[in-house]
C-alpha cells in the first residue's frame, strides 16, 4: 500500500533544496507551496516570469495536484493559458510518480520559448519597419514604375489638356482677329466723321468747364516743341 503522506514529504524537501530561493511553503496541512520560475536572459535583457501554487491532494502522486498560476510579469493571456494547458497535459502523464520538478521543468522551458518568440517578434517588426522606409526611398526617387497602364493613363490626360490649350488659342487669336484698331474703324464707317457736328446740330449743349483753362496763360509753351507749328503760317499773318 503506497503511503502517500511519506512520498509528499519527501518531495517537498526535495524541492526545497532544489529551488532554495524561489520555494516558498503557503500552508502545512494540506501542503501548499509556491515556486517561482523564471525564464532565460534574452538578447535585449528581457524576462519573463510566472509564480506557480501547488496544493497537495490527499491521494497525490496517485492523483494529480492542484495548481494555478498564482502571479506572473510580461505573460499574455495567452501565454498563461498555453501554461495552464502544458500543466494538465504533463500532470495527466505522470500521475503515479512524484511530478512538481517535471512540471516546473515543463514550464521553465515554455518561459524560454516565450522570450524567443519575444525576439523573434522584435526582429520581425525592425526588419518590416526597414522594409518600409526602403519602400518609401523608392517611391520618392524612383517615382511610380512605368507600366502599360499608367502610360495610357498619362497619354489621355495629356492628349485631353493639350486639345484644351489648342481650342483655348483658336478661340483668342479668332478674338484678336476680328478686333478693330480706331484708325479701322473710321475707314470702315465714315459716319464717325461727321458724328460730333451731328451731335451739336441736333441741338445737344456741349457745357465746358472754363475754371480748367484759367491758368493757360501762366504757362510757357515752346512752339518747337509743337509739332503742329509752322512759323511761316504765323509770318503770313502778320
Amino acid at each position: 500500500m503506497t503511503d502517500h503522506g511519506e512520498e509528499q514529504r519527501n518531495e517537498l524537501e526535495a524541492l526545497e533544496s532544489i529551488y532554495p530561493d524561489s520555494f516558498t511553503v503557503v500552508l502545512e496541512n494540506p501542503a501548499s507551496f509556491t515556486i517561482r520560475v523564471t525564464s532565460e536572459t534574452g538578447e535585449n535583457e528581457e524576462t519573463v516570469e510566472s509564480t506557480l501554487q501547488f496544493t497537495y491532494v490527499e491521494k497525490y502522486p496517485d492523483d494529480p495536484p492542484k495548481f494555478e498560476i498564482a502571479a506572473h510579469e510580461n505573460l499574455q493571456t495567452s501565454d498563461i493559458a498555453d501554461i495552464m494547458s502544458l500543466l494538465n497535459d504533463q500532470a495527466q502523464e505522470n500521475i503515479g510518480m512524484v511530478m512538481i520538478f517535471t512540471l516546473v521543468t515543463a514550464v521553465q522551458e515554455k518561459l524560454n520559448e516565450i522570450v524567443d518568440q519575444m525576439k523573434s517578434c522584435k526582429e520581425m517588426v525592425k526588419l518590416l519597419k526597414e522594409k518600409e522606409a526602403e519602400e518609401i526611398e523608392k517611391a520618392v526617387f524612383h517615382g511610380t514604375p512605368l507600366t502599360i497602364e499608367n502610360f495610357l493613363s498619362w497619354k489621355a490626360r495629356f492628349d485631353a489638356e493639350l486639345i484644351e490649350i489648342r481650342k483655348n488659342q483658336k478661340e483668342e487669336e479668332q478674338a484678336g482677329k476680328f478686333k478693330l484698331t480706331g484708325k479701322q474703324l473710321f475707314e470702315t464707317d465714315h459716319n464717325l466723321d461727321t458724328s460730333d457736328i451731328q451731335f451739336l446740330e441736333e441741338g445737344n449743349n456741349v457745357e465746358v468747364d472754363e475754371s480748367l483753362f484759367q491758368d493757360m496763360d501762366d504757362l510757357e509753351l515752346d512752339d518747337d516743341d509743337d509739332p503742329d507749328y509752322n512759323p511761316n503760317l504765323e509770318s503770313d499773318e502778320d
